[in-house]
């Protein structure tokens, strides 16, 4: 079993139309068109949206979002118009709101990874390959890879496993000349992050984005850089987030071993530990998350939140 511990109502907002209730995000549209996301604070782990929320982690996720596509403008357009809370909306989705461009999102988890671990780790370990992309020999838990690579995944409903897929696949499922464009972007946006991130003392192991096309396939208005076409591709959903990457603090990077991260990796060893009584295979759904790791929690979103981008969370 997986999904919704406890499945929200959407909230009823005149004038927008509810679209879809995600494991984090609430997707609306406006009478313009327009998407309204809002990024609510519950937290998923092992394919559950669990019972407890993580207070302030929407309006992190969302703020840091922000700080990532503006660092990224000059490399890919993104589909944010502004952040603005719409009218009757509730005075809680202030700094937590994206008013963005409707895409026609392509169906491919973009995932660019520059160290081994996660499900790559896994793979690796059986076949020395990860998504079909030979490595080699000897690497461990966190090891760096020679060169980054694109490991895409398919996009899962709540409550079902992302798997990771072939380019090929890919290229099937999409056509060769987007599979490859895709490929150059996502590689391309990921080693300009992970320089940024690396500035400020944190290793960004990997990450996954989302891509979309407006109208006019890259006609669109939106702003594509003209030394870079990417075949109209606009980066969309959040971005370079604790929910969408693995930060680790480089000061404590040390390969063959799990890397402490900036997430909810809390969230994920209590589950699993013996304290909160739950086995991961059974039928039964995660129980509530105790205050403490709640609080441990925000802390860590709010560090990555804070290293990054240099302002306190407050």
């Amino acid at each position: 079993m997986s999904g919704f511990v406890e499945t929200p109502d959407p909230v009823q907002v005149p004038g927008l139309l509810h679209l879809h209730t995600g494991k984090v995000r609430d997707l609306y549209r406006n009478a313009a068109g327009d998407l309204v996301m809002v990024a609510s604070d519950r937290v998923s782990a092992y394919d559950w949206v669990l019972p407890t929320e993580i207070p302030d982690k929407g309006r992190i996720l969302t703020q840091l979002s922000l700080w990532w596509f503006e660092q990224l403008a000059e490399l890919v357009p993104n589909h944010v118009i502004g952040t603005d809370v719409p009218e009757g909306a509730p005075a809680d989705w202030a700094g937590r709101t994206m008013v963005c461009r409707s895409l026609r999102m392509i169906p491919v988890e973009c995932v660019a990874r520059g160290y081994l671990t996660g499900s790559g780790l896994a793979e690796y370990e059986q076949t020395r390959t990860v998504c079909g992309l030979a490595l080699p020999e000897g690497l461990t838990d966190g090891a760096e890879l020679p060169a980054a690579i694109f490991t895409p995944a398919t996009k899962a409903a709540v409550g079902d496993h992302d798997e990771n897929v072939s380019y090929e696949e890919v290229a099937r499922e999409v056509g060769t000349e987007t599979a490859t464009q895709l490929r150059q972007l996502t590689l391309a946006v990921y080693q300009r992050a992970r320089d940024i991130a690396l500035d400020r003392g944190i290793i960004l192991a990997d990450t996954k984005f989302e891509f979309g096309r407006g109208e006019g396939d890259g006609e669109d208005g939106i702003g594509v850089p003209a030394e870079t076409d990417y075949l109209g591709l606009v980066l969309g959903d959040e971005v370079l987030t604790p929910d969408s990457s693995r930060f680790w603090p480089v000061d404590q990077w040390k390969p063959g071993r799990a890397q402490p991260s900036f997430d909810k990796q809390f969230v994920r060893d209590w589950l699993s530990g013996p304290d909160s009584g739950w086995d991961r295979g059974g039928q039964q759904p995660p129980p509530p998350l105790p205050e403490r790791i709640v609080e441990r929690t925000r802390e860590k979103y709010a560090e990555a939140y804070r290293l990054l981008t240099g302002l306190e969370w407050s």
